[in-house]
C-alpha cells in the first residue's frame, strides 16, 4: 500500500510531463524514494512514447527538449491552481462566512490559471508541430492524458485507504469539489 502511495506521489509531482525530462534531480518536497520512482516512471513513459509513436532519435530528443521547456511552467501552474482550489475550499467551510473579496479573487485567479494552461498547451502544440506528425502529436497527447487520468485514480484510491481528510498525499486536505 505504501509503495502505491509513494508511486502516486512520484507521478503526481510531475504529472504527464516529467515523462520526457532528461535529469532526475529531485524536486522540492521529494523524498529519495519518490524521486527514484518518478525517474523510473519517466523512463518507462519515454520508452513507451518512442515505441508507440515510432519516433526517430531526433524526434525523441526534440520531444524531450520541448518537455523540459514546458514542463516546469505547467507544473508550477498546476501547483498554483491546486493551492487556489484549496484556498477557495477553505473559504467555503460550512457554518463559516466566506470572505467575499477573497472568494472573488480566488475565482478570478483560477480562471486566469486555466487560460494560462491553454496558452502553454497552444505554445507547446506549435512547437510539437515542427517535428511530430499530426497523428503522432494526437497520440502523444492521448498517452499523456491517460497518464494524468491514472495519476488521478491513484490519488483518489490513496485517499480511500484508511486515512482521514488532510492526511492524503501532500499532507493537506486535497479533496476536490469540482471547483
Amino acid at each position: 500500500m505504501k509503495a502505491l502511495l509513494v508511486l502516486g506521489l512520484a507521478v503526481m509531482l510531475a504529472p504527464g510531463l516529467a515523462a520526457q525530462q532528461r535529469d532526475s534531480v529531485p524536486q522540492s518536497g521529494d523524498t529519495a524514494e519518490a524521486a527514484e520512482l518518478r525517474t523510473m516512471i519517466e523512463q518507462r513513459f519515454s520508452q513507451r512514447v518512442q515505441q508507440e509513436l515510432k519516433l526517430t532519435n531526433d524526434q525523441t530528443a526534440k520531444l524531450r527538449d520541448t518537455q523540459e521547456r514546458f514542463g516546469p511552467r505547467r507544473r508550477a501552474l498546476m501547483r498554483q491552481q491546486m493551492e487556489r482550489r484549496l484556498a477557495l475550499e477553505n473559504q467555503m467551510q460550512p457554518g463559516v462566512a466566506a470572505n467575499q473579496d477573497s472568494v472573488r479573487k480566488l475565482m478570478d485567479a483560477l480562471t486566469t490559471g486555466r487560460l494560462e494552461m491553454v496558452r502553454i498547451q497552444q505554445e507547446e502544440n506549435r512547437e510539437l508541430n515542427g517535428f511530430l506528425t499530426p497523428v503522432q502529436q494526437v497520440r502523444y497527447n492521448m498517452m499523456r492524458e491517460r497518464l494524468l487520468q491514472r495519476v488521478g485514480e491513484m490519488r483518489r484510491e490513496g485517499r480511500g485507504m484508511g486515512r482521514g481528510r488532510g492526511q492524503g498525499m501532500g499532507g493537506r486536505g486535497q479533496r476536490r469539489r469540482g471547483i
